[in-house]
């Protein structure tokens, strides 16, 4: 995957550059810089910042990464939070810019960045994450490299502030209780009915009531003709005849990429604008609208962020690939409340998800 957090101790990432956040003037400064300096070697780190000298807000540089796993260092320094209306905002997207921009220069595959000017500098969470969350998906459009958020502390450290809050406003027990409440109130009746058929009816004709039941089939693409012949008894009586999933397999693989580069083109959207806001890699959303590969959920999640669907088209979207939101997933729960609000990269979902314990959309 292009993006992804991870909790480790930046000085132990694996990645050809780490991003640091430096004093600006040629010392060794507190917390992460001071650990930098030491896992490198300070006396040979501290000669090579020198000849980058002073760094003003807004500046970086770039020195081998010594006794680090890193090839490199991007020394970056960020602006201090004064309240917004000094440029502090603009500033710090320099530094994200930049610092990509010179990983891509010295043809670095991979960087790992902290969430840069969050912490002694002050800068609200949030806005910090909009600003990388922006700052990777622009980079991540036109060049391809890996790039790991960094966290470093206690699993108890959140990284998301306020916008984890106003998710798990969302996500609150109660909405939960309803939401099951509602589900079973719904499927009791239901499956009494299910049950009863099956009794009342032979097995075809229960099979013609299940349908009257339950409704569509779930994959919309299927044909009338294709429904028909699905529930004819002899359907699996030879040995060379498919499989229910062979048969539904090709059905999804007829259909669903046909329907995603429509969607795409309806939106009007670029498939580089796609797959940066849904974080897949170029190759694999290659091999996708080429029906090689079948996504699972959390990709079809990633992919409906990333095509900007409202709720009603995300809930289709999920039926063709074969699958549905879940109202006790609270994975699905937080991609709901980020479509609702119409707030599409995967990246910000991905950091709340880490927040709260729960397994990446693209992991």
């Amino acid at each position: 995957m292009p993006f992804q957090i991870i909790r480790n101790d930046i000085t132990k990432v694996k990645a050809d550059a780490i991003v640091n956040t430096a004093n600006p003037n040629v010392a060794i400064g507190a917390s992460v810089d001071c650990a930098i300096y030491k896992a490198a070697g300070e006396d040979e780190l501290l000669a090579a910042r020198a000849e980058i000298g002073r760094l003003e807000p807004g500046e970086v540089g770039i020195t081998p990464a010594f006794k680090l796993g890193a090839k490199y260092i991007i020394h970056v320094s960020g602006p201090w939070w004064r309240g917004g209306d000094h440029g502090e905002a603009d500033l710090l997207r320099v530094c994200y810019d930049k610092s990509l921009e010179l990983a891509y220069e010295h043809r670095c595959k991979s960087i790992a960045f902290p969430l840069l000017a969050t912490g002694t500098y002050g800068f609200p969470k949030r806005l910090g994450i909009e600003i990388a969350v922006e700052a990777f998906t622009r980079f991540l459009e036109g060049h391809e490299m890996e790039i790991f958020l960094v966290v470093f502390g206690e699993r108890s450290v959140k990284i998301s502030g306020e916008l984890g809050e106003e998710v798990r406003s969302y996500i609150d027990d109660d909405y939960v209780a309803e939401t099951l409440e509602e589900e079973y109130r719904s499927e009791r009746p239901r499956e009494r009915r299910r049950i009863e058929a099956s009794y009342e009816e032979s097995s075809y004709e229960a099979s013609e009531r299940e349908d009257e039941v339950y409704g569509a089939p779930l994959m919309s693409s299927i044909s009338a003709a294709g429904a028909a012949s699905h529930r004819k008894p002899n359907l699996f009586a030879s040995k060379k005849a498919q499989s229910l999933d062979d048969a539904l397999k090709s059905m999804y693989t007829d259909s669903f990429e046909k329907h995603l580069q429509q969607l795409i083109n309806k939106k009007g959207l670029k498939n580089s604008e796609v797959y940066a806001a849904a974080n897949i890699s170029k190759q694999y959303f290659s091999k996708l609208l080429k029906g090689q590969v079948k996504p699972s959920k959390e990709k079809v999640l990633a992919l409906a962020v990333g095509l900007r669907l409202n709720m009603d088209e995300a809930v289709d979207f999920l039926r063709l690939a074969g699958y549905a939101f879940s109202p006790v997933s609270q994975t699905d729960i937080v991609v709901e409340y980020f479509i609702r609000h119409e707030d599409y990269n995967v990246m910000k979902i991905d950091i709340v998800l880490f927040d709260y314990g729960l397994d990446s959309l693209s992991g």
